[in-house]
Parts: structure tokens; sequence; C-alpha cells
């Protein structure tokens, strides 16, 4: 039977000048342990999600820098840190990705710290980390600047999410981690096709496969599935994005993918999570858009378990009445459920991912909830 975790809990209320909100996360983290944590000399990743250029309802940068200056304080080396993106936008190689970073306010200056593209230009630089106990993902394809780091720390958007059901700390870190072959790996049962009218015959996809996978009919690529294994770095290769894969994974299958991908990432060293459970926009801060909250911005969280983290951030989501104004009462939303992350996206299983961490052992869903 999985042992209770302790997940460290405070509201948005400052109504004192002693102390303003960053601080206050501050002397959260620092309550929940994380001054534990050995960090002298250490490169500390602290990942999150940048947002995609147009969306509004990314964290800010200022809670970037609370962590990454508490993590100085530490004497830690620290740096933000996100991987590529499968879709094509504002994210899909680390040029890009970077520009949409600064563009939302996530520069050295502001932050405190550099960002880096844990999977490298193309997002293709990756490392292939052994999942124990993984059930679809033998080895996750995880960015190698994740990897490279000593002490690991998620900063999660709390949210809602359109295929995974809820955006938490193991998507932020399991899907977020992963690189552009191992986003693939996660959402597709399938293998990678290309689309003929954007294709240029440049070859830079047979030049990569090893499996000699690519064909040309008539100038034009296809691919041999029976050839492939999967890789996914024809995606990452292709310059005119003409190589996508099919988002066609099963939401369950999904989250516990999202899962092992988690369990690679955190495995062997120390990790510690937080979460900023406000702006709950029903969809991914990877929307170039934002929809309205569908419920009342909460508090922040923080917890050596990520999985408890999760469980605590999305029950105190699911106790809320949903938000007047948002999709949750739009004509054929169904609310009776009782669970407001399932009514914006019913055909979505959030609780399949912890469900599936808690099995690998990648933390509990019981938890004692502190709040300072």
């Amino acid at each position: 039977m999985a042992e209770t975790s302790k997940v460290y809990f405070a509201d948005f209320r400052c109504p004192s000048w002693r102390e303003n909100l960053t601080q206050k996360l501050a002397r959260l983290m620092m309550t929940a342990g994380f001054g534990d944590i050995n960090m002298e000399d250490k490169f500390v990743a602290i990942k999150l999600h940048f947002g995609e250029p147009g969306n509004l309802a990314y964290l800010r940068p200022n809670w970037a820098r609370a962590v990454a200056d508490l993590v100085k304080s530490q004497g830690g080396k620290p740096f933000l840190t996100d991987c590529n993106t499968l879709y094509i936008g504002g994210r899909k190689n680390a040029l890009d990705h970077l520009e949409s970073a600064y563009i939302n306010g996530f520069t050295p200056y502001s932050t405190g710290c550099h960002v880096i593209i844990a999977d490298g230009l193309k997002g293709s630089d990756e490392v292939s980390i052994p999942v124990e106990g993984g059930e679809y993902v033998q080895e996750a394809k995880i960015g190698r600047a994740v990897m490279d780091a000593d002490v690991f720390v998620s900063l999660t958007h709390f949210k809602g999410h359109e295929q995974a059901g809820m955006g938490g700390a193991l998507k932020n870190i399991g899907m977020g981690c992963g690189s552009r072959a191992g986003k693939m790996e996660q959402h597709s049962a399938g293998k990678p096709f290309v689309i003929q009218e954007s294709c240029i015959g440049c070859k830079a996809c047979a030049k990569i496969c090893a499996h000699d996978a690519p064909h040309f009919d008539g100038g034009k690529a296809s691919i041999d599935t029976d050839k492939c294994v999967g890789c996914g770095r024809c995606l990452a290769i292709c310059p005119k994005d003409a190589i996508q894969c099919q988002y066609n994974e099963a939401p369950a299958i999904l989250n516990k993918k999202i899962a092992e991908y988690t369990k690679a990432v955190v495995d062997g060293r120390p990790c510690f999570h937080v979460a900023l459970v406000l702006d709950i926009s029903p969809n991914c801060d990877c929307h170039s858009e934002n929809d309205a909250p569908i419920a009342a911005d909460v508090g922040m969280f923080a917890s050596f378990d990520p999985v408890a983290l999760d469980q605590a951030c999305a029950d105190a989501v699911v106790a809320q009445a949903p938000l007047p104004g948002s999709m949750l009462f739009d004509e054929g939303v169904d609310c009776s459920c009782g669970d407001l992350l399932k009514a914006a996206h019913p055909d979505t299983h959030w609780e399949a991912c912890l469900e599936h961490a808690e099995k690998l052992g990648l933390g509990s869903r019981k938890y004692e909830l502190i709040k300072i």
C-alpha cells in the first residue's frame, strides 16, 4: 500500500506589505524541504512551459525568477529548460523556441538565469533512458540537457488539457522533457507519414534514417512503415515539416506513457515539484490562444512527490464550482459528473496517469495537505 506523501499549500493572499507572492512561493518551497537538497555547485534544471506566442495563460517569468533565485541561494546553478514541440508552431526548433521564450519574458535579465532548449537545435539531441517497469516504453527519449542536470525542479502551470485531461506536473515532466521523437512515441500508436504537398524531395529524411524507410516516387518522399521503427528522427530533420505523426493514441495509454517518461526523467537524482493553480485554462499552453479559466485561482503547491502534487491540485480544482463565462457554460457541456476537468474534455482520462505513476513507484495518490 502506498504511503501518504506531504504536499504543502499556500493561497494567493498577501494582505501585508511584508511579503509578496513570489516571496510566499519561496517560503512555501523552503517549508516543504527544498533547502534540504544539496545544490552546491550543482546544475539545476527548472522545467517549465514558456508558452506559445499568443497564449497569455502561461506562468509569468516572475515565478521562474523566484525559483531560480532560491536555487542560487542554495549554491546551485539554475537554468530554465523545455524541449521542442512536435507540432508546427513557435517552439519547434531551438531558435524559434528561444525567441518565443524571450517574447514571453523569459530572458536571463528577467529570470536571473539562462534558457537552454534541452533537445537541441532540431529536437534530436536526446538521451535514451531505460524505464524500469515500463509497460509501453522501454527506453524514453529525453532531451539531453534535462538529463545532464544534477538536480531537477518542475515548475508547473496546472490547467486542463485536451488530450491528457489535465496539464499537471507529470505532463510537464513526461511529455515536456521528451525530445520530438519522444513526443511522437507518446502521442502516436503508429508511424510517421509524409504530407506530399509539403515535401520538396531534399532526401534529408533518407540520410538520417538507419532503416532505409523513406523512399521517393516522383521526387516526393514516402515512408515504408514495414521498415520504419518509429524513432522519429525524420520529423526532427525535415526542413519543411512535411513529416508528421498521427495523434492517435488513446487518452488512457497516452497518460500511461507520460507517467513512464516522467519516471525516466526523475529516477536517480534529487527532484522537487511546484505547481501554481491559477489561470486554469481548459487547454494546454501550447495553444497560440487561451480560453477563459474554467475555475477560480486556487494557490501554490509544493512537494517531493509529483503524483501526490498532481492529485492535490486536481482535487482542489474538481472541488470548485464551474467559473461563469467559461466554456463549461457552453451549450452541450455537461458538468453533472462533478469533475470540471472531465467536463471540459469528456473523452480524456486524467486519472489514468496518476494510477499508472503510482504503480510505477513514482509516488502516492494519498497525501497530507499542509497549509502555510
